[in-house]
């Protein structure tokens, strides 16, 4: 009666493998869900706190939670999370300014601002994944600067075009009611620099960094005896 042969040690170990990658990919899925879920919490929290009214568009902390969605969790998680902040208030939830809710919102006078935070997001994570991270001192003023090219990429742009779209008044006016918002954005991304910084120190691993690409040098064959 012959045994059967035993299984190269290669054949025992895959399905392992396999299970361990599955599970590996599952706790980053739920991870990354919990992030995205987390700082849609952020943007609300900012948008409902106490508001400097100074005309059709209020001064909030809204900039600063969506600049640093992008810069913690990166372009594609940032993105999502300020996507899913939008959508509970495009259902109902009362989280845009002032306890505002509903698709009557995105009718008013923010709209631009509004379409534009998932855009700015994604920018500032495509851009702070791309920076080197070793020292304070150059990553703040790095993540800074990110920021502030995606509001004056994306913010800043779209909101003077939902002024002149939702709100009687020409292009000139709305560029001055924006004007106002741009000392804030300095300040608020020079914090938002700050606090990404801050956690890409305690987090290392938090924020993807893009895939470098290297030569891949193959062994030439050997010659056919």
């Amino acid at each position: 009666m012959t045994q059967p042969a035993p299984q190269p040690e290669a054949a025992r170990t895959a399905p392992e493998t396999r299970e361990r990658a599955q599970s590996r990919r599952r706790g980053s899925t739920a991870t990354d869900l919990a992030l995205i879920a987390g700082f849609a919490a952020l943007i609300a929290a900012s948008a409902l706190l106490p508001a400097i009214p100074i005309g059709p568009v209020p001064i909030t902390l809204q900039t600063f939670a969506v600049m640093l969605a992008g810069a913690v969790l990166g372009a594609r998680r940032g993105f999502l999370a300020v996507l899913l902040y939008l959508a509970l208030g495009a259902i109902g939830l009362p989280v845009f300014s002032g306890g505002a809710a509903g698709l009557g919102v995105f009718a008013g006078p923010t709209v631009g601002y509004l379409v534009a935070f998932p855009f700015a997001a994604l920018l500032t994570g495509f851009i702070v994944e791309r920076l080197p991270r070793r020292s304070i001192a150059t990553s703040i003023p790095l993540i800074m600067l990110a920021g502030l090219v995606s509001s004056f990429v994306f913010i800043h742009p779209l909101g003077i075009l939902g002024l002149t779209l939702r709100v009687p008044m020409t292009i000139d006016q709305a560029f001055t009611v924006d004007l106002a918002f741009w000392p804030g954005d300095v300040i608020k991304n020079l914090l938002m620099a700050a606090v990404a910084t801050g956690v890409h120190r305690a987090f290392p691993d938090l924020l993807p960094r893009r895939a470098r690409r290297t030569a891949s040098t193959t062994a030439p064959a050997p010659a056919a005896p």
